[in-house]
C-alpha cells in the first residue's frame, strides 16, 4: 500500500512538472535549446543518474533544465534525479545548467534534491 501510494505521489508530481513548463509540455531546456521528451515519464524513485532542475514559478516561457542529453558522455537514457529550483528574487529565464548553478550561486535560487521524485523519460535532442 505504501509502495503505491508513493508512486502515486510520484505520479502525480511528474504531471506536475510537466504541467509548470507550459508552455510546451512534453519540452525542456537543455544547454540552451528547447529539446522533447519522447515517451511519458516513468516514475524511478531513488534511481536518478542525470540532473534535472525544475524551475518552480519562474518567468514565463521557462521550461525544465536538462543537465545532459544523447550524444553526452554522461547521459544515461534519462533516469532524471529531480531537483527542484525555487526563486529568491524575481525570476529570469534558465536555460541551461550552468545557469541554474550561477544563479545558485548568485543566491538568486535554492536548488533542492528530491530523490523521491526521480522518474525516466528518454529526449531527443
Amino acid at each position: 500500500m505504501k509502495r503505491l501510494l508513493a508512486v502515486g505521489v510520484t505520479l502525480l508530481t511528474l504531471a506536475a512538472v510537466f504541467a509548470v513548463a507550459q508552455p510546451g509540455f512534453g519540452k525542456l531546456y537543455y544547454d540552451g535549446r528547447i529539446v522533447r521528451t519522447i515517451v511519458p515519464p516513468a516514475a524511478n524513485p531513488q534511481m536518478g543518474k542525470d540532473n534535472l532542475y525544475v524551475v518552480m514559478g519562474g518567468a514565463t516561457g521557462q521550461l525544465a533544465v536538462a543537465a545532459v542529453a544523447p550524444g553526452d558522455r554522461e547521459y544515461h537514457g534519462g533516469k532524471w534525479a529531480f531537483h527542484e529550483v525555487t526563486w529568491n528574487t524575481s525570476p529570469y529565464l534558465l536555460t541551461s545548467e550552468a545557469e541554474v548553478l550561477a544563479a545558485e550561486s548568485a543566491g538568486d535560487v535554492t536548488v533542492t534534491r528530491l530523490p523521491g521524485n526521480d522518474f525516466k523519460c528518454p529526449i531527443q535532442p
